[in-house]
C-alpha cells in the first residue's frame, strides 16, 4: 500500500539513526501499546500525489487482531489471517489469493502498527509537528535494504499517547502518500471470521489463486 530513501546519504545516516534512542523509544511505545490490545479498529485517509502531478484522496477502514487484518479502501477489501491474503475487487467480483509473507516489501497494517522498523529501517527523531490537530513527534525511517525496497523514505507521526496518527511515505518512482488515522478504537469487537474471505457470500466471484 506505501513508500522510502537512498545511498551515500543513507550510509552517513544509518550509524546515527540506529543509535537514535529517542526515535527508538517512540516506536517501541507504539508497538507495545498495540500488542497489549486484543484488537483495534480505525478509519484512515490516504492522499496520493502521483509523480506526474495527479492527486487522489481515498478513505478506508481498518481492523486488526494480532497479525490478522481487514482493510477496506476504494472498492477493495484486503483480508489477511496471517497465512493467506485475499484481495477482493468488488466491481469486478474478483478475489486474488496469495500466501502471506511478513517479509514482503509493501507496508501492511500489521507492519505499520508494530515493530517492523527494527529489521528493515534505520530511524531518527526529526522534531514535532501538528498532525490532525495534535502535537506529534515525527520519526523518519530510511530503508536499509537499498534497491530491494520500493520506498525512499517514511515519516511516522505519533501523538503524546503513543498512538500513530499519520505520516508520509515517498516511493522511489516519485509518488507520495500522505495518510492520517482517526477514530482509533482499541479492543474493538471483532471475530476471527472477519479475517477470512468467504466466497459463499459473493455468488459468482472469480477466484484467482496466485499461490
Amino acid at each position: 500500500m506505501l513508500s522510502f530513501l537512498a545511498l551515500s546519504v543513507m550510509v552517513a545516516q544509518t550509524a546515527f539513526a540506529q543509535n537514535d534512542t529517542k526515535a527508538k523509544a517512540i516506536l517501541e511505545n507504539v508497538s507495545k501499546k498495540v500488542k497489549a490490545m486484543k484488537s483495534l479498529k480505525a478509519n484512515f485517509q490516504i492522499k496520493v500525489a502521483a509523480a506526474k502531478g495527479k492527486t487522489e484522496t481515498k478513505k478506508g477502514t481498518l481492523a486488526m487482531k494480532g497479525d490478522k487484518y481487514f482493510v477496506e479502501l476504494g472498492g477493495q477489501q484486503i483480508i489477511c489471517d496471517n497465512k493467506t491474503v485475499w484481495t477482493f475487487m468488488k466491481a469486478e467480483n474478483e478475489v486474488q489469493v496469495n500466501n502471506y509473507n511478513p517479509n514482503e516489501q509493501t507496508i501492511s497494517p500489521a507492519k505499520l502498527f508494530t515493530n517492523f522498523y527494527d529489521k528493515e529501517y534505520s530511524y531518527k527523531y526529526i522534531g514535532t509537528r501538528k498532525v490532525n490537530g495534535k502535537d506529534c513527534d515525527i520519526v523518519e525511517l530510511t530503508p536499509t535494504g537499498g534497491k530491494a525496497k520500493q520506498f525512499s523514505k517514511i515519516e511516522l507521526a505519533v501523538d503524546k499517547n503513543s498512538q500513530l496518527v499519520g505520516g508520509n511515505i515517498w516511493e522511489k518512482n516519485g509518488n507520495k502518500f500522505e495518510y492520517s488515522v482517526s477514530n482509533f478504537t482499541p479492543n474493538a469487537p471483532v471475530t476471527d471470521a472477519m479475517f477470512i474471505f468467504d466466497a459463499k457470500k459473493h455468488p459468482g466471484v472469480e477466484v484467482v489463486d496466485m499461490r
